[in-house]
């Protein structure tokens, strides 16, 4: 190893025979430098021990290499961050994170204060903010989305005039696509499962009831199961015994459909030779289920990509409309 000490961003220049600028962009990964000179400058600086001063190097770009991911859990029907959907989510946003050499700052909310977007957002701890799902908090997400631009959000994308750039599927066709796949199949006594209390859930049920319209076919009860019903609870249980006459289950999520064949197996009654069922998001465990469960998929690998490209063009002061990703009925054993 070579004695010359390296303290600077100059002291690697003068080795490699570059400009400090040059060491400064390869160092970041810019990819306006070459392999071959990018290759030199790491080689330097591990063999001399060098280290870049992060804290100083964000006070001088203005940039924290962080990116803000929060789930606010303000309605009654929450989903747990543990929920399969988050997790898929989230690790996808992780993964792109990495790519773009940025941290996640991830955290849950329980939104007493109606500062806590706007608080985040000037904290200086973050260079944008991922919302994902946007719960009961669409006064604070227009609020803040209204000047402060690095911000897009998971939800419901369909509504006209938002403040701020929404990523999200078509949840109305989703729920109609559900309902008509089991209409399509003779099903006439359909329950639909979940809350109505944000856009998201609020559009399949809308979906739901479009479909029995567009059919002519009364729709069947509505089950209010939240998101984050506990499975030892004998509440879904006892909301489908009272429900006996239904011949299909359209589910707000693959979760509370998974429940529901639970429920519905505890009770007597077969899936789906008695009764079908459809979840919504196509998570890891709607394929490995038995029944394999019948859903609507959400591509979360491209709502990532998509959620993150938006945040990252808008960090870079453009200004980007919302977006909303394909779906599609993926059919299993459930229905």
């Amino acid at each position: 190893m070579s004695t010359t000490q390296v303290k600077t961003l100059a002291d690697i220049a003068a080795i490699a025979g570059v400009t400090p600028a040059t060491v400064s962009r390869a160092l970041s990964g810019q990819a306006s430098v070459s392999q071959v000179t990018r290759r030199k400058v790491l080689q330097i600086a591990q063999d001399h021990g060098f280290q870049i001063n992060q804290t100083a190097r964000n006070l001088r770009t203005g940039r924290t290499q962080s990116i803000g991911v929060v789930i606010p859990l303000g309605h009654e029907s929450a989903q747990r961050v543990s929920d399969p959907f988050y997790t898929a989510l989230i690790g996808n946003l992780m993964d792109g994170l990495a790519r773009r050499d940025h941290a996640m700052l991830l955290s849950a909310v329980t939104p007493h204060d109606p500062n806590w977007l706007a608080n985040l957002s000037r904290s200086g701890r973050v260079d944008g903010i991922v919302v994902l799902c946007q719960s009961d908090q669409e006064a604070v997400l227009h609020h803040v989305g209204r000047s402060y631009k690095p911000l897009v959000v998971w939800g419901e994308a369909s509504g006209a005039g938002l403040d701020y750039c929404c990523v999200g599927t078509d949840n109305r066709l989703g729920g109609q696509l559900a309902t008509e796949h089991l209409l399509h199949s003779g099903k006439r006594r359909i329950a639909f499962a979940g809350m109505t209390d944000i856009p998201e859930l609020a559009a399949r049920y809308d979906g739901y009831l479009q479909a029995h319209a567009n059919m002519g076919v009364e729709p069947g009860p509505h089950i209010p199961v939240p998101l984050a019903f506990d499975p030892r609870s004998p509440s879904l249980h006892q909301a489908l015994v009272a429900v006996p006459d239904i011949d299909a289950v359209v589910s707000a999520s693959d979760v509370i459909a998974l429940g529901v064949i639970r429920a519905l197996t505890n009770e007597g009654r077969r899936v789906p030779d008695e009764v079908s069922v459809v979840g919504y998001d196509d998570v890891s465990l709607a394929a490995n289920a038995m029944p394999a469960l019948t859903t609507i998929r959400q591509d979360l690998t491209l709502a990532a990509d998509t959620i993150l490209d938006l945040l990252f063009r808008r960090i870079s002061g453009e200004i980007t409309a919302s977006a909303q990703i394909p779906l599609e009925l993926v059919r299993r054993q459930s229905a």
